[in-house]
């Protein structure tokens, strides 16, 4: 099956989300953003379907995951419980991209640079120390959740020696956009929002999760058998 359908769909989508926040259109999104997640694990599935490889299930798992905090996070303002199982249904997802860039780090046999631990971490301590003043009762999920997503962005940042750099950069691009999109809305909920948050957030979440999952494909049919 052809790939770019699925891309140029996910897009139109991810357009159409776009547009929905910039008008405040909450009909529309209810519409687009519950899409995103299921096109990028049809895409994925199709795409690897003829390669064997134990790497598959973690990708999947990730954007299910994904597509559940998505839903549960649009009816936060309902609901404020939802926002902590959106937040929970997430930080499971990172297990899983992580477990996903651990084993690529596995089979590539790559030695870890903890360069990157110190400057991931040094970013970590820097964010919360500007949000932990506004976090009241979501102090420690805030820090739990960072701390897995900075852990994620570690392991991603450690595949950039492997055999595929153009999987690589993808996937590593991806892990930057993810984290780049939570710290804007950790800073628009807890700290000040500001003009364009909202687009801001969807686009780097929605760039992040593509190319995260074209970094995977691409990684998984070079180096699995068919």
């Amino acid at each position: 099956m052809n790939k770019s359908p699925w891309i140029i769909l996910f897009i139109v989508i991810l357009l159409s989300d776009l547009f929905a926040v910039y008008t405040s259109n909450e009909a529309l999104r209810y519409i687009t953003k519950p899409l995103l997640m299921p096109l990028l694990i049809v895409f994925f599935i199709f795409q690897t379907k003829d390669f064997g490889s134990s790497l598959k299930k973690w990708i999947t798992l990730a954007l299910i995951f994904s597509c559940a905090g998505d839903v549960l996070l649009m009816f936060e303002s309902t609901y404020s419980n939802f926002f902590i199982l959106g937040l929970v249904a997430f930080l499971i997802a990172h297990i899983f991209y992580i477990l996903f860039y651990e084993n690529v780090i596995r089979k590539e046999g790559l030695r870890k640079n903890y360069w990157w631990f110190l400057l991931v971490i040094i970013y970590y301590i820097a964010l919360i120390y500007i949000l932990s003043p506004n976090l009241g009762d979501m102090k420690m999920p805030v820090r739990i959740y960072g701390i897995v997503i900075s852990y994620m962005l570690i392991q991603a940042l450690q595949t950039g020696t492997i055999k595929n750099p153009v999987a690589a950069t993808l996937m590593i691009a991806g892990a930057i956009l993810f984290i780049t999109s939570d710290s804007i809305l950790a800073f628009k909920k807890f700290y000040e929002s500001f003009e364009y948050a909202g687009i801001a957030i969807m686009l780097t979440y929605g760039l992040a999760q593509l190319l995260i999952t074209l970094g995977a494909v691409r990684y998984i049919t070079s180096t699995s058998k068919q």
